[in-house]
């Protein structure tokens, strides 16, 4: 591992090295849909935007959720490089609490019973304030970055990334997040009541089997 924080993704000789296999972009890629179909607070901004003003609404709620996403990967991926740096072998302390942080989540989805998302009518209709609410309320789940920091330990291996690394897997987040949120807006500018709350319990117990499941594989692996 190299010694200055500055250095810790490795950019290599070739500025345009992959470290990541296509086994991990799509196992990393299935995991976030996965994740991303748990309703929650962003579903339900995205939901009722798009079903009080339409799917253009929904749409740029999304991009701000994704703006939001983007900005904590930046930070747990850049975050957990110098971690690596300054904490040398006490870095696998760090991938234990990660991987127990996201059993607990995964636990906590188990046990949980959420609730039918209904959409609500939102009185502002500007695309910017559509943008801004998916924005905030991401920006807003300062669990988040926890979340991530626990999460990219089980498919990055912090001593070969590279910016290209990086770079693929803020695509990957884009795409993976962008596009399920876009399917609710979609559901929700053509139906009132976006989820049956059965159907919410079952994307709850798999969404927490999949945290369960890379946790740990987080721990086993450190």
């Amino acid at each position: 591992m190299v010694a200055h924080a500055s250095h810790s993704l490795n950019c290599g000789v070739n500025p345009m090295q992959i470290s990541m296999t296509l086994g991990t972009i799509a196992a990393l890629f299935g995991v976030m849909v996965i994740l991303a179909f748990i309703p929650s607070v962003s579903v339900l901004t995205v939901s009722a935007r798009s079903a009080a003003c339409g799917f253009v609404h929904g749409a740029f709620a999304t991009i701000g959720i994704v703006v939001g996403d983007v900005i904590f990967i930046l930070l747990a991926i850049f975050g957990l490089a110098v971690l690596a740096d300054a904490l040398g072998g006490l870095f696998i302390l760090v991938k234990y609490l990660g991987g127990a942080y996201l059993i607990g989540l995964g636990v906590v989805l188990w046990r949980s019973k959420l609730k039918t998302i209904e959409a609500e009518k939102f009185i502002e209709s500007s695309l910017l304030s559509s943008f801004l609410a998916g924005l905030f309320i991401t920006l807003g789940d300062q669990k988040a970055i926890l979340f991530y920091f626990g999460f990219f330990p089980a498919f990055i291996d912090l001593s070969v990334m590279t910016y290209v690394d990086a770079c693929i897997i803020i695509l990957i987040a884009s795409v993976a997040v962008g596009g399920v949120k876009l399917g609710y807006a979609y559901m929700a500018d053509q139906v009132s009541v976006l989820i049956h709350s059965s159907a919410a319990q079952v994307i709850g117990i798999a969404a927490g089997s999949v945290l369960i499941a890379v946790g740990v594989f987080v721990i086993a692996r450190a």
